[in-house]
């Protein structure tokens, strides 16, 4: 399936696509020293949660689809050097949304899951996203 937003994403900082399905995306992320806060090469929870984010955008596949909330869980530490593998699937659709206009928007709950190498969970989240009749900037 083609990639239909978010599609000048960083593969180096917020990971690359490796499935689009529709309502589903699984996208990788090799993480680096350069994302390390300390000595010990603790990833911060940044880059986790983007690479999260960016598979719940791909999931909904939209050019207009933004986010509007999301309520994560960080499970496990991650270390530099680690690859990353985020699985985002839609669970819910509804209309509605938030602020002025909502009526026009659609809302979709996300569910994201990002796993280790050694397939160890070590982030959740749902993801409140919107899908809006133009681009958030226009």
């Amino acid at each position: 399936m083609e990639q239909r937003t978010h599609r000048r994403t960083s593969e180096r900082l917020v990971g690359k696509p490796v499935k689009i399905e529709p309502g589903k995306a699984e996208v990788e992320l090799l993480t680096t020293e350069e994302m390390a806060v300390d000595e010990y090469g603790l990833v911060h929870g940044g880059f986790t949660f983007g690479l999260a984010d960016y598979a719940a955008m791909l999931a909904v596949n939209e050019p207009t689809v933004v986010l509007g909330k999301a309520e994560v869980k960080f499970l496990k530490p991650v270390r530099a050097g680690e690859k990353l593998v985020a699985r985002a699937k839609i669970m819910e659709e509804s209309e509605g949304g938030v602020g002025d206009g909502a009526s026009s928007r659609r809302k979709k709950l996300v569910k994201a899951e990002v796993f280790n190498e050694k397939n160890e969970k070590v982030f959740e989240g749902t993801f409140h996203c919107y899908v809006l009749e133009k681009h958030v900037l226009e």
